[in-house]
């Protein structure tokens, strides 16, 4: 392929938010003068005045504790160590394999570093330190044989050194994925029709639970902040203890999870991260919150929840690692189960409404179930059903557990920020597959 060098380069910068009578301020700058920083703290608190005359209902915080803390993720081989030519090499090896693997009209290949150094203060006195260095791999690989075509979106990403990107790891992931690309692509048969059950594997769990689950349950998208950008929820603040999916279904939001891309010990505004279930054995248990609407729900405190691409956006409620909890069964039980099926390993497209009720996958690589075994390829077979059938459908859950990195975008301006999505094989029971072309 022909490498293009995208770029390097540092950022760096501050923000101050105010909060005055209820209104809100904020302002950034580049600029780390004290004369600069004088008067981006001004402006906030003449924006928080000027708000605060204007809101009908005054934004207050909820209350937390203070935190002294200074941490950092370990890496083995550092990102500020790497050349130019170590980068370039890793896409090379990755290159070359990729187009032994199958026959590709296309091919795009992204390798992208940082490594993000913050400084967090606030009126409740805490101080909190980190560093948070990221890799992350991006892969288009198009397909094309005999008038036929298929593609493949993959993404890799973690917390940690450039340790990750060995050649030989990376270039298997990715042509095992093209490998498989290629064979459902020559040999997919039609999925079957009527009644069937499903096994899902972790890719697709991963993204129904981001979609389906992580997004609406973003306590600002319940209250209406999101509707004039990424839309609205079917979810209400009556919801909680509501029963939205059979008692296996447990998703849970932990940005906790070491090495993670989604990765952060403490959110944008000082609070102590933990993991969140966001629905536990089936019922709606808790949203993911910032400190004004957890106050705004009367919680008395938020779940850290609170995340900013960089020092010029405003922290607003995002997820960061978001999956099923792993069950009980072994991955074979679950096809074991099964009479007449479809194994969707992953997905190839997706899409969901704005309130996030109905939704859509299709797979990519995807299989027959004949009495427990795994047969044929099945071409491109199309799961779409709502967001309660969904998590009702869901009967039983592997041990497994794998993760995909992705970018999860929000806010206006936008902002895109490191997240997983994952979990183990699932089964869903009693679906009727959707009708493809």
């Amino acid at each position: 392929g022909n490498p293009e060098i995208s770029g390097f380069g540092t950022s760096s910068g501050m923000c101050v938010r105010v909060l005055v009578h209820g209104g809100m301020g904020f302002a950034s700058t580049d600029k780390l003068t004290r004369d600069s920083v004088k008067e981006r703290v001004q402006t906030a608190v003449r924006m928080a005045k000027a708000s605060s005359r204007l809101v009908s209902k005054r934004i207050i915080f909820s209350d937390e504790p203070a935190h002294i803390a200074d941490y950092s993720v370990p890496q083995k081989k550092k990102l500020a160590d790497v050349e130019l030519d170590d980068i370039v090499e890793v896409l090379t090896h990755i290159d070359r394999a990729m187009s032994e693997t199958a026959p590709l009209v296309n091919r795009f290949l992204q390798l992208g570093m940082s490594e993000k150094t913050k400084f967090f203060t606030n009126s409740d006195d805490s101080k909190i330190g980190s560093v948070i260095p990221r890799v992350v791999m991006f892969s288009i690989p198009t397909i094309m044989e005999s008038g036929k075509m298929s593609q493949a979106m993959i993404q890799r990403g973690v917390s940690m050194g450039w340790e990750y990107m060995d050649p030989v790891v990376r270039s298997e992931e990715i042509c095992h994925e093209i490998a498989m690309t290629y064979k459902n692509m020559k040999e997919g048969v039609k999925a079957p029709t009527g009644k069937i059950d499903m096994v899902l594997g972790p890719e697709v769990v991963g993204i129904a639970a981001h979609e389906s689950c992580g997004h609406p349950y973003e306590a600002d998208r319940i209250t209406g902040r999101e509707a004039a950008q990424a839309g609205e929820s079917f979810i209400n603040a009556g919801m909680l203890g509501t029963r939205i999916g059979s008692d296996v279904a447990t998703v849970i939001d932990d940005p906790t999870v070491e090495n993670s891309y989604g990765f952060y010990l403490y959110d944008d505004e000082g609070v102590k991260a933990r993991p969140k279930i966001l629905i536990k054995n089936g019922i709606i248990n808790e949203f993911l919150h910032n400190r004004e609407t957890a106050a705004a729900m009367d919680l008395g405190a938020s779940n850290a929840a609170a995340r900013a691409q960089s020092y010029n956006r405003e922290a607003i409620v995002r997820m960061s690692n978001t999956f099923v909890q792993p069950g009980d069964h072994e991955v074979q039980e679950l096809f074991d189960g099964v009479k007449l099926g479809v194994y969707m390993k992953n997905f190839m497209e997706w899409n969901i409404d704005d309130k996030r009720y109905n939704q859509r996958y299709i797979g990519r690589e995807a299989y027959l179930i004949e009495n427990g075994e795994i047969k044929a390829p099945v071409k491109a077979p199309i799961l779409e059903l709502t967001t309660p059938a969904f998590w009702s459908a869901v009967d039983a859950v592997a041990k497994d557990l794998a993760f995909s990195a992705a970018t999860c975008g929000k806010g206006e301006p936008g902002q895109g920020v490191a997240v997983y999505t994952g979990g183990p094989h699932i089964r869903l029971k009693g679906i009727t597959l959707g009708v493809g072309q």
